[in-house]
Formats: C-alpha cells, structure tokens, sequence
C-alpha cells in the first residue's frame, strides 16, 4: 500500500491543476492562484514522501511531470494568455456563423503567444526527465518557480495599488516579454540551486538559507510584489554560486 502513497499525492497536484485550469479559463486568476500553490504543495510533497518510503519508481517520476505539465504548465499558459488578453480586444461570442468569421478576422491572436509558456514548460519537463545532471540541482529555471512568477502578476493587480506597477503588467509589450523571457529562463543552460538539503549546516547550505530568509523577509515586506524579486534572486544567487566553484 505505501508504494501508493506518493502517486496518491501527485494525483492530488494533478487534481488542483485541473480545477486551476477551469477557474483560469472562466478568468477567476485568484482562485486559479489558489489552487496552484496547493497543487504545488502536493508536489513538493510526493517527492519527500517517495524519499521517506523509499518508494521510488519510473512511473512516480512520469506521473510528477504530468501532473507538472497541467499544474506548472497549462496553468500560467492560460494565465498569460488571459492577461494579454485584457490588453487587447475580446474575442466577441455570437450564434451567427457569418458573424463569428467576420468577428475571427477582427480577433487579435496576440493573447496566444502568451501559450509559448506551456509549450516551453512542457520541452523543459521532458528535458528534465532524461537529463542525468538534474540530481542534484537543476538546469533551467523549474517548472514551479516560473508558474509562481507569472502567477504573480494577477494577485499583484488585485491586491496592489500602485498604479504604475498595474500599468506596466498590463502593458501588452511587458506581458509578450515576460512571456518570451520566460520560456528561455525554462530551458536555459543556467545551473540553479535546488533547496534540496542533506545535511542541515549552515556553511554547507549558506546560499539556501540566505535566499530562504531573504524571501521570507520579502514576502513579508512587499506580498505578492515580492514574488518576481523572489525568482530573480533566486538566479543571481544560482549565478554567484556557479562562478565561486
């Protein structure tokens, strides 16, 4: 039975991506949010049960990346999707097929670049798979990480009122550009630290925990704001570490 365990938990992040991917497509980006972060939580969680078990297995590790693929990849596709379509005109809906053509050559398909992220979460999933350098640490930025970055940008709008920073993330041109740094950032060759620990010293994990407490202090000072400086910090302090070795 314990063997179940950690592929009962992945389901549990596969099952939240879905119910994210209705309230993202129905443009409820709080709620998508929401479950994002607990599908997340899952799982983190599957891999540490799998560990504690020592339960490992070839189909755990093809459930997790498709559980990933729904929660950290079709999720903040649509997500971007949604927000650079606030920017643009909506597609209207009407019965009239003769209509709907005339309304399709009017559409602006500028929201579906905004899909690049899914496509380029799901290379980066599968890359991940077979790449035997990613034990350890990874190779690009993960899969959650960049979710938790684009999902950002929604709660920011919703909860912040400083309106240059609402301006800017709905600027058309900021979302194409995150979208498209994004996508390289998934499947850059950029060495990045996992929070992964064996041992618990502070000498031998002083970046991890100075990036723990640093976000933490963050995410205490700026919310949801804190997020995008989260994921920066998270690569210069990858970066600093890399070029000391």
């Amino acid at each position: 039975m314990k063997k179940h365990i950690p592929n009962i938990i992945t389901l549990l992040n596969l099952f939240c991506g879905s119910i994210a991917v209705v309230f993202a497509v129905e443009n409820n980006l709080f709620m998508a949010a929401v479950f994002v972060v607990l599908g997340i939580v899952f799982d983190f969680f599957d891999g540490f049960a799998a560990r504690l078990l020592n339960v490992k297995s070839e189909l755990g590790l093809q459930l997790d990346s498709l559980a990933d693929m729904i929660t950290s990849g079709m999720v903040p596709g649509i997500v971007m999707f949604k927000l650079i379509e606030q920017t643009t005109n909506p597609f209207p809906v009407s019965l009239d097929v003769t209509s709907e053509w005339q309304n399709a050559a009017q559409y602006s398909f500028l929201p579906l670049i905004g899909l690049l992220v899914t496509l380029a979460s799901c290379y980066r999933l599968a890359k991940f798979n077979i790449d035997t350098r990613q034990t350890e640490s990874f190779i690009g930025l993960p899969t959650p990480a960049n979710t938790l970055l684009i999902l950002s940008l929604p709660l920011i709008l919703i909860t912040n009122d400083i309106q240059w920073i609402n301006d800017l993330i709905l600027n058309k041109w900021f979302l194409i550009a995150v979208t498209l740094l994004s996508c390289y950032l998934l499947n850059a060759e950029l060495p990045l630290f996992s929070l992964k620990m064996k041992t618990y010293g502070f000498k031998e994990n002083a970046v991890k925990y100075v990036f723990l407490i640093a976000s933490i202090l963050l995410l205490f000072i700026l919310h949801y704001i804190a997020f995008p400086l989260i994921i920066l910090l998270y690569i210069l302090l990858s970066v600093l570490s890399t070029l000391r070795k």
